[in-house]
C-alpha cells in the first residue's frame, strides 16, 4: 500500500545479471520496508489529516497525531514487508528488483513473513489505541486489499493496474478519518487519488515492460508495443480527474485558488498523456510519470492553501 515508485528507465529483454542491493551493505530492514515509498504514503495520510481539521471541529489531539504518524508508518512498512515475502519469486526474474533481501537471500521468507506480520500488527495497534477503530480499519482494508488482491492479480490480470489504485488511495482516508467521520469531500479527495495513480502505473508498467513481462506480470500498457494504448488509456483517466478534482469546487469546499490550481494541474496531466498517445516512446512515458510525480504534491498544496484562506 505505496503511493509512487521511483522514476523508471526502459528496460530491455534478457537476464538479470549485475543487479545491485536496493538495501545497501547489509541493511535488509531498510530494504525491506522501503522507507522512502512509505513517507510518500505518510505524506498523503497528513495532507488529508490536516484537510480534515480545516472544517469546524476539535483541534487536533497531539497523541493523536503521533498515534497516526507512528501507527501509519509502521502499517505501510508492514505492507511493503509483506509485498515483498508474496512477491519474492517474481521479483528475484527482474532487474529493478533482484537486489532486494529476498531474492538476494539475505533474510529468509518465513522471517520476512514475520517482521510484515508484526509490523502490520504494531501500527494498526497504535492506531486503534490511540487515533481510533475507524483509521485502524481504513488501514487493515489497506494492507488486506493490497496484498490479498492487488498483488496476486498482478500475474492473473492486467486489471489490477485499475484494482490496485483503490489500496493506494486509502491513505487519503486514514489520514481524514483520524480527524473525524468521512464526509462527501473526503471520498472525493479519494477518487481524485484513485484516478491519478492509473496513468502514473501505466508509465511505470510501459517503461519497464521488459522486467514484468520476465516476471510474468499482466500489466495495463506492458505489452511489447503498446505505447499509443497506453496513452488513450492514461488520457481517459488523466481527464476523469478534472471533473472530479473540480467537484470540490462545485460543492463548495474548495474556493477560486484551489480551482485555478486545479484546472491547471489536471491539464497539465492530460497534455502529457497525450503526448504519450500521439508520440509513444521512453521519452514521453518518462514525461508522463514526472507529470504525475509533480501534479499530486501540488494538487494537495493549493488545497490546504484554499483552505487556509477562505475556509470558513
Amino acid at each position: 500500500m505505496t503511493i509512487g515508485e521511483p522514476l523508471a528507465v526502459p528496460e530491455t529483454d534478457g537476464p538479470v545479471t549485475g543487479v545491485r542491493s536496493e538495501a545497501g551493505k547489509g541493511n535488509v530492514l531498510l530494504g525491506l520496508t522501503r522507507p522512502r515509498l512509505g513517507v510518500l504514503g505518510m505524506i498523503t495520510v497528513l495532507f488529508c489529516n490536516l484537510l480534515a481539521y480545516t472544517t469546524p471541529g476539535p483541534p487536533p489531539r497531539l497523541l493523536g497525531l503521533t498515534g497516526l504518524i507512528v501507527g501509519g508508518a509502521l502499517a505501510l512498512a508492514g505492507a511493503s514487508a509483506l509485498n515483498q515475502f508474496l512477491e519474492r519469486r517474481p521479483d528475484a526474474l527482474m532487474r529493478r528488483t533482484a537486489g532486494r533481501p529476498l531474492p538476494t537471500g539475505r533474510i529468509s521468507p518465513l522471517a520476512a513473513g514475520l517482521i510484515g506480520l508484526l509490523l502490520t500488527a504494531g501500527g494498526l495497534a497504535v492506531l486503534a489505541a490511540s487515533v481510533g477503530l475507524s483509521t485502524a480499519g481504513w488501514t487493515l482494508a489497506g494492507v488486506l486489499s493490497y496484498s490479498l488482491v492487488y498483488t496476486p492479480l498482478k500475474q492473473r490480470s492486467s486489471l489490477n493496474t485499475i484494482v490496485g489504485a483503490f489500496p493506494g488511495a486509502i491513505p487519503a482516508l486514514m489520514g481524514w478519518s483520524a480527524a473525524r467521520a468521512l464526509t462527501p469531500d473526503a471520498w472525493v479527495i479519494f477518487g481524485v487519488l484513485a484516478l491519478w495513480q492509473v496513468p502514473h502505473f501505466l508509465a511505470i508498467a510501459w517503461l519497464y515492460r521488459a522486467d514484468y513481462q520476465r516476471a510474468g506480470f499482466q500489466m495495463l500498457g506492458g505489452g511489447p508495443a503498446n505505447g499509443a494504448d497506453l496513452g488513450r488509456q492514461s488520457l481517459l483517466f488523466a481527464l476523469a480527474i478534472l471533473p472530479c478534482s473540480l467537484l470540490l469546487l462545485q460543492r463548495g469546499y474548495a474556493g477560486p485558488v484551489y480551482g485555478a490550481g486545479a484546472l491547471a494541474l489536471g491539464l497539465y496531466y492530460v497534455s502529457a498523456s497525450r503526448r504519450l498517445q500521439l508520440e509513444p516512446s521512453p521519452l514521453h512515458a518518462r514525461r508522463l510519470l514526472r507529470a504525475s510525480v509533480v501534479f499530486l504534491p501540488l494538487f494537495f498544496i493549493v488545497l490546504v492553501l484554499d483552505r487556509l484562506l477562505f475556509a470558513p
